[in-house]
């Protein structure tokens, strides 16, 4: 039998040419012969770039300086094509030619992006990928499309594509959905190819390496980032020297020995001796655990904001390594131990899975993949990391008082559940919001609105509607619950019984507060009295979902959310802020309107009586919260930043207005009002407040929250990775520090045009 493989193999990347000699050494392994088409398109090997501009001479420079090096590792790239390779003799230089090819029993596709439309000349799908030069059987094997949707217009033509094929399979989550999408057929989730191979079989292609004894191996594709932290106090730690890969050129360490001169071997070598391994690559993290090596690997901004799609955590999360993926709440320790015997049990499960269809599909088989699940722990399993509000209320409801609410390393609290408490009741799974699909709801009644009492009114970060709402219950013998800073600047949700307290509650506040056995005492006090609860839109629905019901007495307010930041930062800055100027705060204004409401401040107020104030977007604070910096995960995928709203009432600022619009109201402060209930309708005509209609979509356009989430920054992993690691006044001064001067005026005269080429170069 005989097996015709379409693949990548030609280009000299290591993951490239290491898959394909993967995939060839496991079709013959399952008893077929394997030969690779010599068909290649848009991959160039020359060491000398094509001129495009001032990257392409700097890297030709580089190149020249290295030029022995560069041309060894040219050379080694070839010898093991030619050495480990069966490629046909023929070179096929189009699709044209493939037709002439001699005839196999199946053809294979995969791995790689051989069916990503954006990486070939004309930016649409290669027929030669899908063995479209041919009329035998077609199977793939781990093809990945490498983008996250289909571009416009080439549905049909990816749907004929794949009807031709009788076993499909994808490399990672989004390819298996793209596939069922555009062809209504399942295709499993298989292992990258180079892990279909074990340890021993990997180290008969290894090149002894130059190093000798333990070495930190560094190998990067890109930018380190996160990883600069975790590289340098591995060395400072344990002393070993830094050996440096070059997947990149730049050194991602001081004293890093840089080697640009390795083939396939001379890569498979260096892990395999390694005592540590720091990278940013896929086949890095493949590699180091094929080797078993200790490693810290970190993942792309847009694979940490949809883990579920990254190859990288679908991986390590199988293998029960997620927490080597550093920039997250729960990566481990800097010197924190892998317990090798499990993950080799776990890869040992997937690798079978994963041969079990490569064999159906080779020899023509029926494969049904088996159904994923868990490894059992026996206790409930809540919302993911990503997915988790932290609005407490599966530690509220148990009634064993078998979750706390314990923090992680980017200072966020989630539930942990005590086994030894847990009666497997299920109820905190049955409240958990993260896990049950929200109602929509009807457009609600918008308005730009504010409280007629001008020293209310000054008091509060916009409006001073909140302390209407808060009157209205209080003045019923109610209850209002809402955000305040305590004496040591922790933010948590109190009760106010009395007029006098709501000072407390006003303003803005740019943390996430602590609801720790809010919705229990908010649950007891809704037997006899009103409540008026307000928070963010997540908290609300958590506060209804642990009740169960909508309780007639019960108002809600939620506020419009970009995002809530990490209290342990936060507590952090507050510790910082007081070690440098030496003297005790006594309270935070997030918003102060000192200078007016599109003006607001940053003001600190110590307990000597001294004022630090200055605008909202150039303290410290405010740019990181503005940059969305160090946000929850899961506000980077808020399902509640939508019109269809939580609470009876929403409240926000009136951004947008134009300036014939209430001029008389905008320095003093506007707020965005949403009535969105019949409950909030019936609250709302009694409240004494100046008003203004507005049409939905202008609460939308001032507000773009309402509409989608906000994206996360390319260096929050790069930030939470160094505050794991380092004094909180090194990361300060690293991420949160205001630029120079004569950054802060460039910034201000050059146009966004500008500064986005600027940004592209310095990428």
């Amino acid at each position: 039998m005989k097996t015709g493989l379409v693949t990548f193999f030609h280009i000299h990347h290591y993951g490239a040419v290491l898959q394909a000699c993967a995939t060839q050494q496991a079709v013959e392994q399952l008893g077929s012969e394997c030969e690779i088409f010599n068909y290649y398109v848009n991959q160039n090997n020359d060491l000398f770039r094509k001129p495009t501009g001032l990257g392409s001479a700097v890297a030709d420079a580089h190149t020249a300086l290295h030029y022995r090096a560069m041309k060894e590792r040219y050379d080694r790239f070839e010898d093991f094509a030619a050495s480990h390779l069966r490629i046909s003799q023929r070179r096929y230089a189009s699709f044209e030619e493939l037709k002439g090819a001699p005839p196999c029993d199946v053809y294979l596709s995969g791995s790689d992006q051989i069916w990503n439309p954006k990486i070939f000349p004309d930016g649409h799908f290669d027929p030669a990928f899908f063995s479209r030069f041919t009329t035998g059987r077609k199977i793939a094997y781990a093809p990945s499309f490498g983008i996250p949707h289909i571009p416009d217009g080439m549905e049909e033509e990816l749907k004929n594509y794949l009807g031709g094929f009788s076993h499909l399979s994808a490399r990672e989550a989004r390819g298996q959905a793209i596939i069922q999408e555009i062809s209504g057929r399942e295709a499993p989730v298989v292992l990258d190819p180079t892990l279909l191979l074990r340890q021993e079989d990997w180290g008969k292609f290894a090149a002894e390496p130059e190093q000798s004894g333990g070495y930190i191996l560094c190998y990067c594709i890109s930018k380190p980032g996160a990883l600069e932290p975790y590289i340098r106090r591995l060395q400072e730690e344990t002393g070993l020297p830094v050996v440096q890969l070059c997947g990149i050129r730049q050194k991602v360490h001081p004293k890093a020995d840089c080697v640009f001169s390795a083939g396939p071997a001379e890569f498979l070598g260096l892990f395999r001796r390694a005592a540590y391994v720091c990278t940013n690559s896929f086949h890095g993290t493949v590699f180091s655990l094929q080797f078993q090596k200790p490693f810290f690997t970190a993942a792309s901004p847009a694979e940490m904001a949809a883990p579920e799609q990254s190859r990288i955590y679908s991986l390590l999360n199988r293998l029960g390594l997620a927490n080597r993926i550093i920039g997250k709440g729960d990566a481990a320790g800097l010197l924190d131990k892998i317990d090798w015997p499990a993950v080799t049990e776990r890869l040992e499960r997937e690798r079978r899975k994963s041969l079990d269809y490569l064999r159906a599909a080779l020899f023509d088989e029926s494969f049904s993949a088996a159904p994923e699940s868990a490894e059992e722990s026996g206790l409930p399993e809540l919302a993911s990391h990503v997915a988790c509000t932290g609005c407490t209320a599966c530690a509220a409801v148990c009634p064993k008082d078998a979750i706390s609410m314990e923090r992680d390393k980017e200072g966020f609290s989630y539930p942990v559940i005590q086994p030894e408490k847990c009666i497997h009741c299920g109820r905190c799974v049955s409240v958990c919001p993260a896990l049950h699909q929200r109602e929509s709801r009807p457009l609600p009644a918008v308005f730009a609105a504010w409280n007629k009492d001008d020293t209310i009114r000054r008091d509060s970060t916009s409006g001073g509607l909140f302390s209407l709402l808060a009157q209205d219950t209080l003045e019923s013998g109610g209850v209002v619950f809402g955000a305040a800073l305590d004496s040591k600047l922790h933010l948590r949700h109190i009760a106010c019984f009395e007029l006098e307290d709501l000072r407390h509650l006003r303003g803005a506040k740019y943390v996430q507060s602590d609801l720790n056995g809010v919705f229990r005492e908010i649950r007891e006090l809704l037997k006899s009295r009103p409540v008026l609860f307000s928070g963010t839109s997540c908290q609300v629905d958590g506060l209804y979902h642990f009740l169960g019901f909508r309780p007639e007495n019960l108002t809600t307010c939620d506020l419009v959310c970009q995002g809530v930041p990490s209290p342990g930062v936060w507590e952090e800055m507050v510790r910082s802020i007081e070690s440098h100027k030496r003297r005790s705060l006594q309270t935070v204004r997030f918003r102060n309107k000192v200078t007016g409401w599109k003006d607001s401040h940053f003001t600190l107020l110590y307990k000597d009586g001294s004022v630090d104030s200055a605008p909202l977007f150039q303290s410290e604070w405010g740019r990181a919260f503005g940059r969305a910096l160090f946000l929850r995960p899961c506000c980077y995928r808020c399902p509640y930043t939508s019109m269809s709203r939580v609470g009876d009432f929403t409240l926000g600022d009136f951004w947008g207005l134009r300036p014939d619009e209430l001029p008389e109201q905008q320095e003093r402060g506007v707020s965005l009002l949403m009535v969105n209930t019949p409950h909030g309708s019936h609250v709302f005509d009694r409240l004494p407040l100046a008003r203004q209609s507005f049409p939905p979509e202008r609460a939308i356009a001032g507000n773009p929250r309402l509409a989608s989430p906000i994206t996360p920054p390319p260096d929050r992993a790069a930030f939470f990775a160094s505050y794991a690691l380092e004094p909180f006044d090194e990361v300060r001064k690293k991420f949160l520090h205001l630029p120079s001067l004569p950054v802060r005026i460039a910034s201000k005269a050059l146009s966004p045009e500008a500064k986005a080429k600027i940004k592209a170069k310095l990428k």
